[in-house]
Formats: structure tokens, C-alpha cells, sequence
């Protein structure tokens, strides 16, 4: 028969999938020798079975009464016994730490008869019947799910009938009382009485503890922390000792260093007379454990000498939860504290510098999440403040400026030095200029991986997306709130990127000095310990990744960004931002084109123009590649809108004014209108159906990659083809930027090294790569796009419709534009690049996608060899950091 209870001298640290990590480190500190209270632990394999079944193994409850009796006979007391019962505690534990799952339920094995027995043999009334009382509201709210206020108004009427404010101050027969009151509302709310048989108590208790894993903040916790659902939970069974036995008795929690800044030191609570829920609850202000060793200062040395140990032993900072019983001291847990993004960072220094790690584990002690924590601003947390309505945390940071709606009085106010909020409703291509000019955008559409978010990662700006219950009229300037609120155009507004929190007013923000060490205004001792311990990880993972990372950059001042944040190249420049503004028109000309003498008039307009933009980028990551895409965006991105053209037009025929250009514009508008524009013709499409347009680009970018050459610089261009499908479409390409290279070549005469390579972001390219290599210098993977047309999902429409459907329903436990599909999109850049490279060998393989700066997701491009990553500027330092950990965590 499988062994589905263990007691806690049979396992070990290591044994957390199966005793969960309450369960393991309980073990461990019983094998150290270290004074825990008995007890046993109900498996994983356990909850596994009922999660499966809807029902205990078979022969749980015999192997639960075995050690129930080899508890009994170490203890000397039997559950339930009328004269000295024996109590227990009954506690969820999952292989990860799980806030949010069952409470615990103390004091099983308490009935009417057995009170007056504990009552009898401790000689305290007080204490077996704050006990009793114990038993019944947790047993009421966490196994019978019972509303908990209807406890804790019982509990505040009978404080004032009392006259006092604290529950200490009860005495035995106001508890006395406060147990009949509190079994009342158990049958009324139950329909049952109270158990008084202490073994269906404790079956039903466990039983909850099965069921809370599928709980509703079970789950959510489950989802927001990537902790699989099929793990379970262990339950841990444990004999009772009490802190709520007098003032030689308490509670507490401590930690072996500070969990908020890592600074060394012990840091802790204690309460007198309380058991550990009340110190969680906060019924009563708690102590420091400096005041623990002027109240009990034998504990408090024990206590100091045990957390010395268990943080050797462990060899990181540790939680730990202890009790007090009348002077003896019991440690309840202990595990790897959480800490916060600064004290992971100077923990894992630290412990470097006192030589209990290496500098390799102390790089697998931070992630890059915690990293990109410490790089955005944030709101001071003693600022006042004013909630307007929450939305979508899609970029992290606190930003605060005035509201404005649209982007070009964003620019002017920028301009003019007030800070600004973009508000839009969603934001378009066409908002880049006020999006890069405001400190933050806001918008009441769209999700994570909508326009508005993606770009505002991307430039390092704080938003918050999808925020819904904001009704935004940019016409008249100004969003309505939920209740009826309304900012006007130029009210201050203030919002928090990690939270999703908007609020009213200005509130205080602090800069990062972590972005400031890497934009090279700060030295590493100006920025503190944190920034200390941030430049010496970096070092560590610098030394160790083997993949390069480079930036998506489409200005010179990006470029410079990136370069400063250590990008060793550009794997994107996006030359579609450059086509926007005032060079819209010449768009829009070439598209109106009647002939080619027309056409190749336009096209000489605007290559001194985008030469230009490369000679400024080429100069800015000199010797560093950079790889340039031609261009890509739904046509439709760069001619104005079917209808209001369509009003503008009639209303000129009516007046009788000139619209000779706009009637052309329309029926151009209409001729190329499609469904969905996102498939059809864009990238090596549209520059087959203009003829010249990508010749004419990498004419612009080898003309510029010579000027900088001739200038003494090192240009060294990529030209990338997007969305290719077939090789022959990259062949009839490159025989165009060939053709401009040798052009190139021939009028500088100057060395002039180039690459020509394609996006792969269609399924058909990454199955056809062996084919697409014979004409690839290299291959970039589209992430973004290769996701949308793996799964056929629109990124800017999901997020807002269906995707949070798919995560409550578990379909989805996170965003597949977030973290790369492993199984779908991740097998595609597998057979991508083993087949190009089979074709190829040596063929450099990037990512361009968003996914270039996720932590998750650049650990699975290390495993599949890849050359690079490419991400925004921002998040170039969490690439690297995360390539680092890639390797060393092997």
C-alpha cells in the first residue's frame, strides 16, 4: 500500500515535492535536532489522488490514526482524552510558499468535555477556554467557510460589553461565553452543531486543506507566480504548544537578515501571550526581539543561536515562526525567506563576501524580474494618495504629469517642461511622438501586449492599460471615473506601472538609482549598496553568458541608450518609425503614384532622408551591428481613415473647395483596403508591389554605413526582410540590395561588409528554413508575429476579450506574448534554426521579438543555442543578466 504519511523524523530538506516545503524544512530542523514539536506529514501523492478522484486514498484515515497513536504515545496525552487531551495544529504546505491558501486551524481535539480537562490539568481556565475559542471560529471559517466577520463582531460585542479593548483582556468566563456564542453561529450558519468528536474534526480539517488548492486565491496565486497546478499541497499535522499561556509564553516571526532592504542583522516580532495567528493578524501591536531578551532572555539566545545555525545550514536568510510555551522555546517553521528585489541582491553579495557561497550562486539567487523592479521609479509609500480606478499593470514605474489627450499637445507641453500623462483610449502608431515626449500612458483599451504597452516598454515608459472604467473623450479633453469623477485636460494625474493604480493629484516619486548606475550618471558608490550589488552581479553574468544581447533601437538617441546599457548591437531597427510625421505624405505620394518616373521621384525624396536617419545610428553604435528591417507596417498605418476622408471629400464637393488630391487619396484608400491588414500586404510583399521602395532603403543604409567608414567610423549593416514566407521572395530582394551595395561600393570606395538576412515570424518559414538559408546570411526571429500566427491570435485584441477567461480556466498559465509557447512557438524557433543551420552551418540566429527581454524566455533561447537576443533598451540589462544565470544554472 502507498505510504501516504510520514512523520517528521523521515524526511528532509529535500523532500519537497513530496512533503511540501513546510513538511521538508519541518523534517529538516527535527533531523538537526533543533526543538520542533512532533508530528506528521499527509503527502502531496495524497491530495494528488483526491484532486484526481474527489475522494482520500484508500486507507488514509488508518495510516492519519496510526500516527495520531505514535504522536499520543510521545506526548503522553490522547486526542481527545476528557482529563489532558492531546491538541493539534493542522497547516497547508505546497512544495512552493503559497499566500493565500487554507489558514491554519489550531487546538483540534478540544470539545465541551475536554476544556474543562485542559482547564483542569494547566490550571488555567483563561487559557483552555481562549483556546476552545480558538478552535471554533477556525474551524468555522476555514473548514466550514463560514463568513469570519460574524466571529469578529462577536468577539469586538463582547470586548465593549467588557469595557476593554484587547482580547487579552477577556477573562475565562467572557470566553466562556464568547465559545457558546461562536457554536451558535456555527449551527446556524452549518445547519450542524459544532464536532465534538476531536477525529471528525481533524478529518475535516485535512479534507479542507485538500480542497483549498483548487481554491479561487489558490488558484490566482498559482497563475500570477507560474506555480504548476497539478503540484498539491502537503498537510502538516502537528502537536499544539502554546504562546497563549501568560506572559512567559508568545509568539513570533523573525527573519536572519532584513527581507525589505537585505541588510544584516535579526529582524523580528514578538507577542506576549499569543499564539502565531495573532502576530499574522495583528490584533495587538507587536514587539521587536529586542524586547524579546529583556522579557525572556534565555529564549532570545537560544532563539539567536538557532537562526545562526539554520542560515548556515541553509546558507541564505531564513523565516522562521516560533512559540514560547512558559519559557521553553519551539520553532514552528522555517524556509528560504521572501524578500524584496533590493534585499535579493544584496543578500546574495553578502553572502559572497562571507564566503558561504560562490559568485555563481549568488547570480542564480536574483532573476531578472528583480532587476527590472529596481529600474523603474517608484511612488514613495508615505504619499498621500487618491484612487481613480485601476487597470492593467502593463509597464512598470510610477509617472506623474498632466493629463493630456492627444500626442501632439504632449509634445508642446513636454517641450515647454511640464511633465504629461498621455490618456487615450488606445494608442496608434501615430502617437509615438507623444508617447516617447509624456512620462507615462494611460489608456482605457486594450491589455499587456497591446500597442500602448509593447512601446511603452520598449522607450521606458510607465503604463497602465485597459483601465475600463475610465470613459475618455480626447475631443473634449478630459476621462470620467466610475463614480462620476472628471479630470480635465492639464489636471495633475499620477500612475503606478506595477500595480495598475491611477490616482488623483501628484504623488511623491523616487527615482531608481539602478537606472541611473547604467545611464553612467551615477557611479556604482553614489548609488548605494543596491547598486553596488547589482554592478557586481552584472559582472558575474557578463563573464559567464555566451549570448549576445543587442537592442531594438530606431533613433540615434535609443541607440545610445542601449549602448550605455550594455547592448552589444541593434537586432531591430524598425524603419517604418521613420516613415511617420511629416515624411507621412511622401507615403502617401508613392502609394498615389501613377507611373515610375512618378513613383522613383518620390523614392529620391526620401533616400537622403533615411540615409541620414543610419549615418546618426550607424555613428552611435560604432563597430556594433546593427541590424535594420525594411519596412513593415499594415499599409493602412500610413493612409488616413476610410471614413473621415470619405466626410472630408463630400463636404468639399458640397462647398464646392478643391479635393482633387483627397479624391485620389480616397479611392487609393479604398483599393487597398483589406480585412486584416496584419496579413496582407506589408513586409517583403509590399516591397515586391512597389517596385524600388527596398532597393531604395538599402541604398539609404549601405550609403550611410560608407559615409560613417569614410569618417574613420566601423558601420557594419544587417538587412533584414520581413515577413519572407518562400525563399524566392528573399532572392528577388536581394538581388536588389545587392545591386545597391555594389552601387554603394563603387561611388565610396571604402571596405563595406554587409549581411542580408530575413524575420522569421510565419510558420511556413520556420518549417521551410533549410530552404530560406540558402539565400539567409542570418535569421531574426519575430516572436510578436510568430505568436500571432501560430496560435491566430490578434495581440492587440485578446488580452481585452477572451485571455482572462483562458487564465481563470487554466488554459492558459500566462500570456504566450509575455513568455514564448515552448510547445508551439518555442518548437518553431527549435526546427527553425536546427533546419537553417543544417543548410547553413555557423548561420547567426537571433530574436527580436518581445519575448528578447524575458527572463523566461531567454533562458529557453539559451538552451536552444541561440546567437542573440534583441530587446528595448530598458531591458537590456535583464537580458544579460538572465543569459548569465542561463549558463551557470545550466
Amino acid at each position: 500500500m502507498t505510504d501516504f504519511v510520514r512523520s517528521f523524523e523521515t524526511g528532509s530538506m529535500e523532500d519537497k515535492d513530496l512533503l511540501g516545503g513546510k513538511g521538508a524544512n519541518l523534517a529538516e530542523m527535527t533531523r538537526l535536532g533543533i526543538p520542533v514539536p512532533p508530528g506528521f506529514t499527509i503527502t502531496t501523492d495524497a491530495c494528488r489522488h483526491y484532486l484526481s478522484t474527489g475522494e482520500v486514498p484508500p486507507g488514509l484515515w488508518d495510516e492519519v490514526a496510526e500516527h495520531v497513536r505514535a504522536l499520543e504515545a510521545r506526548t503522553g496525552r490522547r486526542l481527545g482524552d476528557p482529563h489532558d487531551p492531546l491538541l493539534v495544529s493542522v497547516r497547508s504546505g505546497a512544495k512552493f510558499s503559497m499566500p493565500g491558501m487554507m489558514e491554519t486551524v489550531l487546538d483540534i481535539g478540544l470539545g465541551d468535555a475536554s476544556v474543562e480537562g485542559l482547564a483542569a490539568q494547566t490550571g488555567d481556565a483563561r487559557f483552555a477556554w481562549d483556546s476552545y475559542r480558538r478552535l471554533v471560529q477556525m474551524f468555522g471559517k476555514t473548514v466550514l467557510g463560514l463568513d469570519g466577520e460574524r466571529f469578529e463582531d462577536a468577539i469586538d460585542a463582547a470586548k465593549a460589553a467588557k469595557g476593554v479593548r484587547a482580547d487579552v483582556d477577556l477573562d475565562a468566563d467572557d470566553l466562556r461565553a464568547l465559545v457558546g456564542t461562536f457554536q451558535r453561529l456555527v449551527e446556524q450558519g452549518a445547519g450542524r452543531p459544532f464536532p465534538q468528536d476531536p477525529r471528525e474534526q481533524l478529518e475535516a480539517a485535512v479534507v479542507a486543506v485538500l480542497d483549498s488548492w483548487n481554491s479561487d486565491r489558490a488558484a490566482l496565486y498559482r497563475r500570477r507566480e507560474r506555480i504548476p497546478a497539478d503540484l498539491g499541497t502537503a498537510v502538516n499535522v502537528q502537536a499544539m504548544v502554546f504562546g497563549n499561556r501568560g506572559a512567559t509564553s508568545g509568539s513570533g516571526v523573525a527573519f536572519t537578515r532584513d527581507p525589505a532592504t537585505g541588510a544584516s542583522g535579526v529582524y523580528g516580532d514578538y507577542l506576549p501571550d499569543a499564539q502565531g495567528e495573532d502576530v499574522v493578524a495583528g490584533v495587538r501591536n507587536t514587539l521587536s526581539l529586542a524586547d524579546l531578551e529583556r522579557l525572556d532572555p534565555t529564549s532570545h539566545a537560544e532563539l539567536l543561536d538557532i537562526m545562526r545555525r539554520l542560515e548556515a545550514h541553509y546558507r541564505d536568510m531564513c523565516d522562521i515562526e516560533f512559540t514560547i510555551e512558559q519559557g521553553r522555546l519551539w520553532m514552528l517553521q522555517t524556509r528560504v525567506g521572501k524578500r524584496t528585489a533590493e534585499a535579493a541582491f544584496r543578500i546574495a553579495v553578502a553572502l559572497v563576501d562571507e564566503g558561504v557561497i560562490t559568485e555563481e550562486e549568488a547570480l542564480l539567487r536574483v532573476t531578472g524580474d528583480q532587476l527590472a523592479q529596481l529600474m523603474f521609479p517608484h511612488f514613495d509609500p508615505s504619499g498621500a494618495r487618491s484612487l481613480l480606478a485601476t487597470g492593467m499593470s502593463a509597464s512598470p514605474g510610477a509617472a506623474v504629469g498632466a493629463a493630456v489627450f492627444d500626442s501632439d499637445t504632449a509634445v508642446r507641453m513636454a517641450a515647454a517642461g511640464t511633465p504629461v500623462i498621455l490618456v487615450r483610449r488606445e494608442t496608434t502608431p501615430d502617437d509615438l511622438h507623444g508617447m516617447v515626449a509624456a512620462a507615462g500612458i494611460l489608456t482605457s483599451r486594450g491589455g499587456k501586449t497591446s500597442h500602448a504597452a509593447v512601446v511603452a516598454r520598449g522607450i521606458g515608459r510607465t503604463c497602465v492599460c485597459g483601465a475600463e472604467t475610465l470613459e475618455v473623450d480626447t475631443r473634449a479633453g478630459r476621462f470620467t471615473t466610475h463614480g462620476g469623477t472628471v479630470v480635465h485636460q492639464g489636471d495633475v494625474v499620477s500612475i503606478d506601472g506595477s500595480t495598475g493604480e491611477v490616482f488623483a493629484g501628484e504623488v511623491a516619486v523616487r527615482p531608481s538609482p539602478v537606472v541611473r548606475y547604467f545611464e553612467g550618471s551615477a557611479s556604482v558608490d553614489e548609488g548605494g549598496p543596491v547598486v553596488a550589488a547589482v554592478d557586481r552581479l552584472m559582472t558575474v553574468a557578463d563573464k559567464h553568458r555566451r549570448m549576445a544581447v543587442r537592442a531594438n533601437a530606431d533613433t540615434a538617441e535609443d541607440a545610445a541608450r542601449a549602448r550605455r546599457f550594455g547592448a552589444e548591437g541593434i537586432g531591430l531597427c524598425r524603419t517604418e518609425h521613420m516613415f511617420l510625421g511629416t515624411r507621412r505624405t511622401l507615403v502617401e505620394r508613392l502609394i498615389l503614384a501613377e507611373g515610375p518616373d512618378e513613383r522613383q521621384a518620390v523614392l529620391d525624396q526620401l533616400l537622403p532622408l533615411q540615409r541620414a536617419d543610419f549615418v546618426e545610428i550607424f555613428e552611435a553604435m560604432d563597430g556594433l551591428p546593427v541590424t535594420v528591417r525594411l519596412l513593415d507596417p499594415p499599409l493602412h498605418e500610413f493612409l488616413p481613415d476610410f471614413t473621415e476622408l470619405s466626410v472630408k471629400v463630400a463636404v468639399a464637393e458640397a462647398t464646392g473647395a478643391e479635393h482633387d488630391t483627397e479624391s485620389l487619396l480616397l479611392l487609393a484608400v479604398h483599393r487597398l483596403h483589406e480585412e486584416n491588414p496584419m496579413l496582407g500586404l506589408r513586409g517583403v510583399r509590399l516591397g515586391i508591389a512597389i517596385p524600388g521602395l527596398f532597393e531604395m532603403q538599402s541604398q539609404a543604409v549601405l550609403e550611410a554605413a560608407a559615409v560613417v567608414n569614410e569618417r574613420g567610423g566601423h558601420a557594419r549593416p544587417e538587412i533584414m526582410v520581413p515577413l519572407v514566407g518562400a525563399v524566392e521572395e528573399l532572392r528577388a530582394i536581394r538581388t536588389e540590395i545587392d545591386e545597391a551595395a555594389e552601387r554603394a561600393r563603387l561611388t565610396h570606395d571604402v571596405p563595406l561588409e554587409h549581411l542580408v538576412g530575413t524575420m522569421i515570424e510565419l510558420p511556413r518559414a520556420a518549417l521551410t528554413a533549410g530552404a530560406i538559408a540558402e539565400a539567409a546570411d542570418f535569421f531574426s526571429f519575430g516572436t510578436n508575429d510568430l505568436t500571432q500566427t501560430t496560435w491566430g491570435f490578434s495581440r492587440d485584441d485578446v488580452e481585452s476579450s477572451f485571455f482572462s477567461r483562458y487564465m481563470e480556466a487554466g488554459i492558459l498559465g500566462v500570456s504566450p506574448f509575455e513568455t514564448i509557447d515552448p510547445l508551439g512557438v518555442g518548437r518553431l524557433v527549435r526546427i527553425g534554426t536546427d533546419e537553417g543551420r543544417a543548410t547553413k552551418p555557423g548561420l547567426k540566429v537571433g530574436v527580436c521579438g518581445e519575448h528578447g527581454g524575458d527572463p523566461e524566455s531567454v533562458r529557453y533561447f539559451e538552451e536552444r543555442g541561440l546567437d542573440y537576443v534583441s530587446c528595448s533598451p530598458f531591458r537590456v540589462p535583464v537580458a544579460r543578466l538572465e543569459a548569465g544565470r542561463a549558463v551557470v544554472g545550466g
